[in-house]
């Protein structure tokens, strides 16, 4: 299966972009033909990435049944089956398959430098190692008297060594001290709370990452609730779902530009050429509503900085 790639790289994330080298192929006649190919399952409702992609296409000229047909795949969390699918697209002829997946662009080889991709893949980053300080110090600042902050995180993720080391420095700066709890399985999620309580955890960092993690956003958020943790996430979504606050690069925005590096490819760019784009969007965002149930006053300073305050 030889292949020409784009990568859209997300938080803990890195999704390609996938193009046969016989995309020539493809008539024009019958418009584009690309494939969107994720590891989870279709979310139940509307999903708002796929969306703004869409919208990124539609902004760029592009309408789906006119000029454009997207493949979605879904691999329910299998791995051989984001295989087969994967075949699947490259025997129908699509000319770019954006997919998802945890990944180190670079240290896994898919790209030789992020400046310089050399091969078949590109696309957008947003695995910023020094984004775990960044946001344990909005947490300091958020819950002053605290001193123990739980990390919940996922050894068996990529960046997981330099996120640890980078919040290690940063709470050592901010004289707090660190709990992280390593989350291998699901079915750990439960006994890794009890943990934080246990070791009288005063906040909570969540480490995210699409192997395991973002898959238990939803009960991360309400046991994160249950235990009366403030917690601090990567993503806005979470906090929209009721978590506390979130700093980090906008999704929305980011599966935008995703749009933007199709379009190229299909006008012929190839993605060696395209050097792997850093975000350029950030945002910060606290939902009111938990504050007052976790019965937390939030500092003016802070709520002059967020982006966005969930009332």
């Amino acid at each position: 299966m030889r292949l020409s790639a784009i990568a859209l790289i997300i938080p803990l994330a890195l999704g390609l972009l996938v193009a046969p080298l016989a995309a020539e192929a493809q008539q024009a006649t019958k418009g584009h033909r690309i494939g969107w190919l994720m590891s989870g399952s279709p979310p139940p409702d509307r999903d708002p990435f796929l969306e703004a992609f869409r919208q990124g296409l539609h902004d760029l000229g592009y309408a789906e049944g006119q000029n454009l047909i997207i493949e979605y795949r879904y691999a329910e969390g299998s791995q051989e089956r984001l295989r087969d699918l994967a075949a699947e697209l490259v025997r129908l002829k699509v000319e770019v398959i954006v997919a998802g997946g945890t990944s180190d662009a670079v240290g896994q080889g898919f790209v030789a430098s992020l400046a310089r991709p050399g091969g078949n893949i590109t696309g957008l980053s947003n695995l910023m190692v020094d984004l775990p300080g960044k946001r344990l110090e909005l947490l300091k600042e958020t819950v002053p008297q605290s001193a123990r902050i739980a990390v919940l995180a996922n050894p068996g993720a990529p960046y997981h060594e330099p996120w640890i080391s980078n919040l290690t420095m940063a709470a050592r700066a901010l004289g707090l001290q660190l709990h992280v709890v390593e989350l291998r399985r699901a079915d750990e999620l439960d006994t890794a709370f009890a943990a934080m309580t246990q070791e009288r955890a005063d906040a909570l960092i969540l480490l995210e990452d699409s192997l395991l993690l973002s898959g238990l956003r939803g009960r991360i958020v309400d046991l994160a609730a249950k235990h009366r943790l403030p917690a601090m996430y990567a993503w806005r979504e979470l906090v929209v779902a009721g978590g506390l606050m979130s700093y980090g690069p906008s999704q929305l925005d980011m599966h935008w530009r995703t749009a933007v590096y199709v379009d190229k490819i299909l006008k012929g760019t190839k993605p060696a050429d395209l050097p792997v784009e850093q975000p350029t969007k950030f945002e910060f965002v606290i939902n009111l509503k938990t504050a007052q149930a976790l019965d937390l006053t939030i500092p003016p300073s802070i709520l002059f900085q967020a982006d966005e305050v969930i009332r």
